[in-house]
């Protein structure tokens, strides 16, 4: 397997924690998005819509989106579970997930792209080009504000962002931390305790250096 990626965006390193976890040895291509080099010829055959990450498996099939990579490692690399063992599990992860990817990775990165400068003409990523609309930005941020405060509600009354186990919706919500502090310079308010315990042990994890 071939996993194309690019070290300085926030979507693959969701995936590049995943594996991390899992301890799975994938060979890693980089494909540089400020040289534009997912618009080339060669990487448009592999994933025509011009994102990463891409997972090409040994048989040429091309996997793209992130849930959808991790379930099939998940699948094929079962231990440690960062999607559940039983029914029950997969689906509380899944909603989890899910949520924080709305509410939280999704309202940082709309207030990224909507924002940051070397982005104009690229609000979306994929091939075509729009413009940015300050109004997203913004919204985006008061939404993330919101979503820190309602993650640390949900961390006052567990350990991890799905229950007792560390788990894909705690990938996906400290990239998305990480993303707001170093794109947006958003910091969660001193008082969310529970998110600051929450934070502190997850970001210490070994697979963050990913």
């Amino acid at each position: 397997m071939k996993l194309y990626d690019y070290s300085g965006a926030s979507n693959p390193r969701r995936v590049r924690i995943f594996i991390a976890e899992k301890n799975i040895d994938i060979e890693n291509i980089q494909v540089d998005l400020a040289a534009k080099q997912q618009f080339s010829e060669e990487y448009r055959k592999i994933n025509p819509y011009c994102v990463v990450p891409t997972l090409l498996l040994d048989d040429g099939t091309a996997l793209g989106e992130v849930p959808v990579i991790c379930r099939y490692l998940e699948e094929i690399y079962p231990d440690p579970p960062l999607i559940g063992r039983t029914a029950e599990e997969r689906a509380i992860v899944g909603m989890w997930e899910r949520r924080i990817e709305l509410d939280g990775y999704f309202s940082v990165v709309d207030a990224t792209r909507n924002s940051n400068s070397n982005l104009k003409g690229h609000a979306l990523t994929g091939v075509d080009s729009y413009q940015q609309i300050p109004e997203l930005a913004e919204r985006g941020k008061k939404r993330t504000i919101r979503f820190f405060e309602d993650f640390d509600s949900r961390l006052q009354k567990q350990a991890y962002a799905a229950g007792a186990f560390f788990s894909m919706a705690d990938i996906t919500a400290v990239v998305a931390l990480d993303l707001a502090k170093k794109r947006l310079d958003m910091e969660p308010d001193s008082k969310l305790k529970a998110l600051h315990r929450w934070y502190s042990e997850v970001s210490s994890r070994p697979s963050m250096k990913a």
